[in-house]
C-alpha cells in the first residue's frame, strides 16, 4: 500500500469513527430531549423553541464553514465544533430556565432532530467525495451514512437509560437523566480528540495548481441555488418531524415511556442504516434523481397515515415503513450535489445546501410545538408529510434531465 493510500484510509477511518460517536449522541438526544423538557414542566411551545434554537446555532456554524472555514482551518474547525457540541449535555444538567436553555441550545447546537445534519456533517460530506472517484462516490457516502445511522440507532436505544439507571442505581429520574447528559458531553469530546489526528492535506485535498482559494463559478452557484430551494421545502417538512417531537407525540398519544421509545427509535435508525446501501445499489441502476424521488415519495405517504392509526402498534408499523425508505435519498442527494460541482466547490455546495436545510428545520420546528398545543396535536405530521410530497414532485420535474458524470 502506498503512503498516500495509507493516509486516505486512515483519514476516512477517523472521519467515520468521529461521525459514529457524534451520531450516537444525537440519536440519544432525539429520543429524550422533548420528554426530558416536558418532565421538567416546559410546554410543547417551549420545547419546539429550544429545538429550533439548537438548529439555529447549527445553521450559524454551517454558514461560517461555508465561507470562512479556511480562516481557522478545517481540522481545527472540526475540533472546535465538536467541543461546542459537548457543552450541550452540561447545559441540560445545569439549567432549567427556558430562556437560558434557548441561549445555551444555540451555542451548543443542541440537535433534537435525531439525525446528524450539523456543520461537522457538512465538512465531512464535502471531504469524502474528494478522496474517491465518481463511480465510488455514492457507495462511499452510503457507507458513511450507514455508520451515522448505526450510531444513531445505538444512541436511540440508550434513550432508555434514564429509566434503567433509575431502577438499577436507585436514583431519582432527574439524576439518571443527568448521568446520560454527562455521557453525551464525554462522547462528543472523544470525537473532538479523533479529529486532532486528521491529516489535512489528504483528508481535504485541494487542487494541486492553486494556493489561494479558487472562485466559485456562476454555474455552481446556479445549481446550488436551484437545488437548495427544493431542499428548503423538504427540510421544512422535516422540521415538523424532529425525532424529539415524534417521540413526544408517541409519549402523549399512546403513553409510551422512555424504554419503549428507545426501542422504537433504535429500530428506526437500523432501518435507516440498511436503506443507504439499498440506495447505492438502486442508484447504480436507475440513477440518482429517480432513486431520490421514487423512494422518498412513498415514505411521505406512509407518514401521512400515522396520525390516523388507532393504536401504538399500527402507528409504529407505519412509522417504520416510512423510515425504511425515507433515508434512501440522503447518500444519493449528497452524491448528486458533489457531482454537480468541481472538487474545490464541494465545501461551498455542501455547506450552503446543509445551511438551507438547517434553517428550514429551525423555522418549522420553532412552530411545530405551538401547532401541537394550539391547533391540532398531529398537525406537524400532516404538514410535514404534505410538504415532502410536493418536494418530490418538484425535484423530479426540475432535475430529472440533469445527470451526474457517471450517468452521462
Amino acid at each position: 500500500m502506498t503512503n498516500d493510500a495509507h493516509h486516505v484510509r486512515r483519514n476516512v477511518g477517523l472521519i467515520c469513527s468521529a461521525a459514529f460517536l457524534r451520531s450516537m449522541s444525537t440519536g440519544t438526544l432525539g429520543v429524550v430531549l422533548a420528554v426530558y423538557l416536558s418532565r421538567n414542566g416546559l410546554s410543547a411551545t417551549w420545547i419546539g423553541a429550544v429545538i429550533a434554537a439548537g438548529l439555529a446555532g447549527s445553521a450559524a456554524a454551517t454558514a461560517w464553514i461555508s465561507y470562512r472555514v479556511d480562516v481557522l482551518g478545517r481540522r481545527r474547525s472540526m475540533v472546535l465544533l465538536a467541543i461546542l457540541t459537548s457543552f450541550g449535555g452540561i447545559a441540560l444538567i445545569l439549567s432549567n430556565s427556558p430562556v437560558l436553555l434557548l441561549c445555551l441550545s444555540f451555542v451548543a447546537m443542541l440537535n433534537g432532530m435525531g439525525t446528524d445534519r450539523s456543520a461537522l456533517f457538512a465538512i465531512e460530506q464535502a471531504a469524502l467525495p474528494n478522496i474517491v472517484g465518481d463511480r465510488q462516490r455514492t457507495w462511499t457516502l452510503s457507507w458513511y451514512n450507514v455508520i451515522l445511522d448505526t450510531g444513531g440507532a445505538l444512541g436511540a436505544l440508550s434513550g432508555a437509560l434514564p429509566v434503567v439507571i433509575q431502577e438499577t442505581a436507585g436514583v431519582d429520574l432527574q439524576s439518571a437523566y443527568h448521568w446520560l447528559f454527562a455521557g453525551y458531553s464525554a462522547v462528543n469530546l472523544c470525537a473532538a480528540g479523533l479529529y486532532l489526528f486528521l491529516t489535512d492535506e489528504i483528508a481535504f485535498r485541494k487542487p494541486a495548481d492553486t494556493v489561494q482559494r479558487l472562485e466559485i463559478t456562476p454555474e455552481a452557484k446556479g445549481i446550488v441555488r436551484r437545488i437548495s430551494a427544493l431542499f428548503a421545502l423538504d427540510a421544512g417538512g422535516g422540521g415538523f418531524l424532529a425525532d424529539a417531537l415524534l417521540a413526544y407525540w408517541f409519549f402523549q398519544r399512546f403513553g409510551m415511556n422512555e424504554q419503549s421509545l428507545g426501542v422504537l427509535f433504535f429500530a428506526v435508525r437500523i432501518l435507516n442504516a440498511t436503506s443507504h446501501l439499498g440506495a447505492a445499489w438502486l442508484a447504480g441502476r436507475i440513477g440518482l434523481v429517480k432513486t431520490m424521488v421514487f423512494t422518498h415519495l412513498p415514505s411521505s405517504l406512509f407518514l401521512l397515515l400515522v396520525p390516523l392509526a388507532p393504536s401504538f402498534r399500527i402507528a409504529a408499523a407505519l412509522l417504520l415503513a416510512r423510515e425504511a425508505l425515507v433515508e434512501m435519498d440522503v447518500p444519493t442527494r449528497q452524491s448528486y450535489v458533489a457531482a454537480m460541482v468541481r472538487p474545490h466547490e464541494r465545501v461551498y455546495a455542501s455547506g450552503i445546501t446543509n445551511l438551507i436545510r438547517t434553517l428550514s428545520w429551525a423555522a418549522t420546528s420553532s412552530v411545530a410545538g405551538a401547532l401541537m398545543q394550539h391547533v391540532a396535536f398531529s398537525a406537524p405530521l400532516v404538514l410535514g408529510g404534505g410538504m415532502k410530497v410536493i418536494y418530490d414532485a418538484l425535484l423530479y420535474r426540475n432535475f430529472r434531465h440533469l445527470k451526474p458524470p457517471e450517468e452521462a
